[in-house]
């Protein structure tokens, strides 16, 4: 019998045979409380394209206690191994199959995830599905083109409430009976049990009424800002539903933030769940608000595309992702109301980012991957699925046009729905609206792998007028191990001419837009005219591609970064600095620089906070590590300057002080952290809240200021699900041996820690001026790690080898280690992927630690 991994092709010939009517499902939750296990009874309708053949259902179970197909009882012992049951003996036509057996609860975030809160003591309940998880919870056949109806029946314990993908029904007895979803697959299928708390309004517009409700758990209800969230919620309606032009497909709207969510949320067709971290218990910049509704956007798209329309396999998985991610930031850009307007600028300054970083791994893919399994897809939620598939998508819209993209986009939704599609039907569509031939175009953007770099080459004359202009277009060779050769790509750019005002503003007072193909494109509309400040490739962000600026402009840029007018072009050059510093053409000195000298006048709070991380990364890895004090002296004084100095109760403010509590190392430095916590000094605006306290404690902790005591003091202050996370994190980050020992213990040699305690207590193990404290775990890193990957579920795993590799250790050392385990060990495909990402960070910081030591010089 094959293992739990489902292939490409068995899913193919599976869907052949199989055509599936419907799924009745009923589960018995009432001991929910105690966990342990609960009874999952499914019955299956499905029709059978020919007869006498045989196939299978997937199912992960303790126990499985009765297996009947077509009346006849089959003997679970010999049909049910690993995570199938075989059916054996299919008639021609209807088959009904039912399997009733013992499935488990997890504390993994996958299948049926069981949390208890610990200010109430209550059990509280979420499914998540996607990939291959329903089969966690009931028999199916899971992938994604044998969509059915599903019926659910769930009896669960008194005063809980059941919501699911269908209508919320009044219960009898205890037992909550929903009606037929219509036909969508099985990793959209959910349920969420327990006391939680609800908020409900509806959506209505035009004759067309939609309930919407709101939950969360009853401990975090007086933080809910449910106002806010139906408000994102109805502009999204509003405004995909005129773009669609497809009425919302499904009969009610809820969203429900649910504890030790692994993902940012799922796309349960009308039952949304969404990680309860996005409930915000303490003061948190627009950012964070700007973030909760782009997800909130993200997963209202998938209803359309991904529920109603779905991906016939994995292979296109990034049309869900990415279509779903353009939409939620041209919303936010365009719906009338939007407190966002500016969301292509922070599209630029973090998808575009983390899909660059992304695009230059060892793992680079095209953005239609090839999946050739289940084990293929759960590591490839990834910066090209989501982010480059996104970018790639905008750029689509610059070529075919809007107008044509949108009217291509509701003919496919007509035409497709509630059924299951390839990329071909979707670009066929858009062919058809648009006229052009997006075959070419699908061919070197979607099937082929790496990044281009777009440059300027100009010359002028004595008067500064330009004599000559054209782009320069890159295809650097791809990264050792990736499959592909480099391509150069059409690009719908366009350039913008910027150039100081009175005010000693950068203003663009031009813009050209042309295509760009092959090596060299001339740019004859600017020939002739005055050579401005600074020409930026790629203005209003339309392509994807790394951009540099020529040597004028890099010069202007370097000291008026901060005087652009508008955010967008100042995120592009934020972004191009940094992905010069971590291809080492940037030293880190000099990024500090650049970002000290305009991170001042910027205002958009996103990029300012994204600036704080980088420089931090920059410091800790691609610093020459001579010189690493010394840098992270100058931006621990600069990040306390600008808190001091920040407007009373600002975003920036909260922002800095994060930053400061981040590196603060001095002993008045942490003077101040403890004096902040226990009121001896404030400082104007800024409140010292439940999680800025959080950040202070977990700094003093990991520079030994604070133990232990301190530690469960704090947690007696928060006696929360979040002050367990934040109390695991700082007890691992504290200097010591024991600390250490006690953290990896919990980690690696126990599968006892739930997922969000264990992501809190790696968070807390690797702190990067524990360097020399953390040697010694490298080597029983690779001792460990392929046991841990074949018995943990697969985010558990996930988790513990990105987590605890030993990027810290940026070394040859490390490097010549990693080499000889992936040797030696034989992982599989998925493990190898993600260990040799890791690996390639090791490697590009030591390029970028070179590159800063000869700066140096």
């Amino acid at each position: 019998m094959p293992g739990t991994n489902l292939t490409r092709e068995e899913a193919r010939q599976r869907a052949t045979l199989l055509t599936v009517d419907s799924y009745e499902i009923d589960l018995d939750l009432t001991g929910a409380q105690e966990g342990g296990t609960y009874r999952s009874v499914t019955t299956v309708r499905f029709d059978v394209a020919e007869g006498g053949g045989e196939s299978f259902i997937d199912l992960v179970a303790p126990t499985v206690h009765e297996v009947t197909l077509n009346g006849d009882a089959l003997d679970p012992a010999e049909v049910f191994q690993d995570s199938r049951i075989a059916l054996p003996g299919l008639l021609p036509g209807r088959n009904i199959l039912r399997v009733a057996a013992d499935c488990a609860y997890t504390n993994t975030g996958e299948g049926l995830h069981r949390f208890v809160d610990p200010v109430d003591d209550q059990a509280y309940l979420y499914t998540q599905f996607e990939v291959p998880d329903a089969r966690r919870v009931f028999a199916s056949f899971e992938q994604p083109d044998l969509k059915a109806t599903f019926q659910f029946t769930v009896k669960a314990p008194e005063g809980w409430t059941v919501v699911s993908n269908s209508p919320t029904p009044e219960p009898k007895d205890n037992v909550w009976e929903f009606e037929p979803t219509p036909r969508i697959s099985s990793y959209i299928t959910a349920l969420i049990v327990g006391p939680y708390h609800s908020v409900h309004s509806v959506y209505e517009k035009d004759g067309q009424s939609v309930p919407l409700g709101i939950y969360c758990r009853p401990s975090l209800a007086e933080h809910l800002d449910a106002d806010a969230i139906f408000e994102v919620t109805r502009q999204g309606f509003d405004w995909f539903q005129e773009k669609f032009d497809y009425r919302y497909p499904f009969k009610k709207y809820d969203q429900l933030f649910v504890p030790e969510f692994n993902a940012g949320a799922m796309e349960n067709a009308g039952a949304v769940t969404i990680r309860d971290q996005y409930v915000f218990r303490s003061k948190v910049t627009d950012a964070a608000y700007e973030v909760r509704a782009a997800t909130i956007l993200h997963e209202l798209a998938h209803m359309w595309f991904g529920d109603l329309v779905t991906m016939e396999w994995w292979n296109d998985l990034w049309l869900n992702e990415s279509f779903a991610t353009y939409a939620e930031a041209a919303c936010q850009a365009d719906a009338p109301g939007s407190k966002w307007p500016h969301s292509w600028t922070t599209f630029a300054n973090q998808m575009k980012t983390w899909a660059y970083r992304q695009d230059q791994l060892p793992s680079t893919h095209p953005i239609m991957a090839d999946i050739s399994d289940l084990d293929d897809v759960l590591v490839n939620f990834d910066g090209i699925t989501y982010a480059k598939g996104a970018s790639v998508l905008k750029q689509l819209v610059a070529y075919v046009g809007e107008d044509a993209f949108f009217r291509g986009v509701q003919a496919y939704f007509k035409r497709h729905a509630f059924g299951n599609t390839r990329l071909s039907d979707l670009l066929g569509a858009l062919e058809e609206t648009s006229g052009r031939d997006l075959k070419t175009w699908s061919k070197a953007w979607l099937e082929t792998a790496g990044i281009n770099v777009l440059r300027p080459e100009i010359e002028t004359d004595a008067e500064g007028v330009i004599t000559s202009f054209a782009i320069r277009q890159e295809a650097p060779a791809l990264p050792a191990g990736a499959k592909g050769e480099p391509t150069l790509r059409p690009h719908r750019i366009a350039i913008g001419a910027y150039d100081l005002d009175g005010d000693g503003k950068l203003v663009r007072g031009d813009r050209v837009e042309l295509d760009v193909d092959g090596e060299l494109t001339a740019v004859p509309q600017l020939v002739g005219k005055p050579r401005p400040a600074v020409l930026l490739l790629n203005d209003d962000d339309l392509s994807y591609a790394k951009v540099r600026l020529d040597e004028q402009s890099l010069a202007v840029v370097t000291e008026h970064l901060g005087d652009f007018t508008e955010s967008l072009p100042r995120a592009l050059c934020w972004a191009s600095a940094w992905d010069m510093t971590r291809d080492a053409e940037l030293a880190t000195r000099d990024y500090l620089s650049l970002v000290l000298s305009g991170i001042g006048k910027e205002s958009d709070i996103g990029v300012v906070q994204s600036l704080h991380r980088q420089v931090k990364l920059a410091i800790d890895q691609y610093a020459a590590p001579t010189a690493r004090e010394a840098l992270l002296t100058r931006w621990t004084e600069a990040t306390l300057a600008h808190l001091r100095a920040a407007e009373a109760g600002s975003d920036h403010q909260l922002a800095w002080a994060r930053a400061f509590a981040a590196t603060a190392r001095t002993p008045e430095q942490l003077d101040l952290l403890d004096a902040l916590l226990d009121g001896t000094q404030t400082i104007e605006g800024l409140a010292v809240d439940t999680e800025l306290r959080w950040a202070f404690v977990q700094r003093l902790a990991a520079v030994g200021r604070f133990g232990g005591s301190e530690i469960a003091a704090e947690y007696e202050r928060d006696k929360t699900a979040a002050g367990e996370r934040h109390a695991a994190t700082a007890r691992a980050a504290r200097p010591t041996e024991a600390a250490k020992a006690e953290a990896w213990e919990s980690v690696v040699e126990s599968d006892k820690l739930p997922n969000a305690v264990q992501e809190a207590v790696i968070a807390g193990f690797v702190q990067t001026d524990q360097r020399e404290l953390l040697a010694a775990y490298t080597e029983r890193y690779f001792e460990a790690l392929k046991g841990v990957w074949e018995s943990r579920s697969h985010e558990m795993a996930q988790q513990i080898a990105v987590g605890l590799y030993p990027a810290v250790q940026v070394s040859q050392e490390t490097l010549d280690r990693t080499d000889a385990w992936l040797a030696a060990a034989e992982p599989n495909a998925a493990l190898r992927r993600l260990v040799s990402e890791s690996r390639s960070g090791i490697e590009r910081a030591l390029k970028a630690q070179a590159a800063d030591a000869a700066a140096a010089e």
